[in-house]
């Protein structure tokens, strides 16, 4: 091949140099307005499990009506991989002309694209659907993502206190640090603790519910961006009972693969409860300062194709 028709094939350190989380949130704003639109095309996701080396690999395509350009990506987390001195989360994300079939370019992020992307939908949502004076943060989990949800929502509101819940208290205590360094004074809590917080966001592979529905407070907002998988369960049913208001990514996935889904099936609600996340993008959330409300976040590929077009577009002259 020439080099004139070289693929071009992009790391993580070029990436990270051409793009600002702030393009990163407003592409993902739009992309979740279109989407609760009905202006994309979003296949179901492939998903594989692999319970004897505990990971699991997704593939995700997507496509916003009328742009340049859709993807398809693969993204994979090994849960143990720590133990290996190995990142828990990797994958390329394939970006490809809407208007001829070839292949455009390569974004060998190793995850990283996936981890904003998760991070700024979940950040935009959980601003847009807690209370406005709502200032305490717990997060359950203690990897790249519960970092990054707590980082990316104090770009968008100011926090006081994170409390982090987290299996391993040598790992807690670390993430308590790192966001302490960061300017978010953490510190360690159990489960119970954490669940009485007024803004709650989960971040782990659970496959059970990793709080109690009835320690939650009235007015709190719960986003859960852990369940992406059947097998996986972060809330619990009765959270959905409680909630006035449900908000999911996206409807038919978080049905068959999200913690709505579960909550569907337990008959703790209906499945027509929810509304798409996006439209609470586009006017402000009418809620009792009293009432619980919930979120369930898939992730949607055309998310991912919205956020690699807007990257390429810094990348390519």
């Amino acid at each position: 091949m020439s080099p004139q028709m070289a693929l071009p094939v992009f790391d993580p350190a070029a990436i990270k140099k051409a793009v600002a989380p702030q393009l990163v949130l407003d592409t993902i704003r739009d992309a979740l307005i279109a989407h609760a639109e009905g202006r994309t095309s979003v296949p179901p996701p492939l998903h594989m499990d692999f319970p004897e080396a505990g990971g699991d690999c997704h593939v995700k395509a997507g496509w916003i009506t009328g742009t340049t350009d859709f993807t398809v990506k693969i993204a994979t987390g090994f849960y143990r991989n720590p133990a290996l001195d190995l990142p828990t989360n990797h994958g390329l994300v394939c970006v490809v002309s809407a208007h001829t079939g070839q292949i455009r370019a390569l974004l060998d992020d190793r995850g990283l694209l996936t981890a904003w992307r998760t991070a700024a939908a979940g950040a935009l949502i959980t601003h847009v659907m807690a209370r406005p004076d709502a200032t305490t943060l717990a997060v359950y989990g203690t990897g790249e993502q519960a970092r990054l949800q707590a980082t990316w929502l104090a770009k968008l509101r100011p926090l006081g206190t994170v409390l982090v819940h987290g299996r391993n208290q040598h790992k807690a205590a670390a993430l308590c640090n790192d966001l302490t360094a960061h300017g978010l004074p953490a510190r360690p809590a159990s489960a119970q603790q954490a669940a009485t917080a007024d803004i709650i966001i989960t971040t782990t592979p659970a496959t059970a519910p990793v709080l109690n529905a009835a320690h939650v407070r009235e007015g709190a907002h719960v986003t859960g961006i852990g369940t992406d998988m059947p097998h996986k369960n972060e809330l619990p049913p009765a959270l959905f009972h409680r909630a006035e208001l449900i908000a999911t990514d996206d409807h038919a996935q978080c049905l068959d693969h999200g913690d709505f889904g579960h909550a569907v099936r337990a008959g703790a609600t209906t499945r027509d409860s929810d509304i798409p996340a996006g439209l609470l993008l586009k006017a402000s959330v009418d809620r009792p300062d009293t009432a619980i409300t919930a979120a369930d976040l898939t992730g949607i590929g055309a998310l991912d194709a919205a956020l690699a077009s807007a990257v390429l577009g810094r990348l390519l002259p």
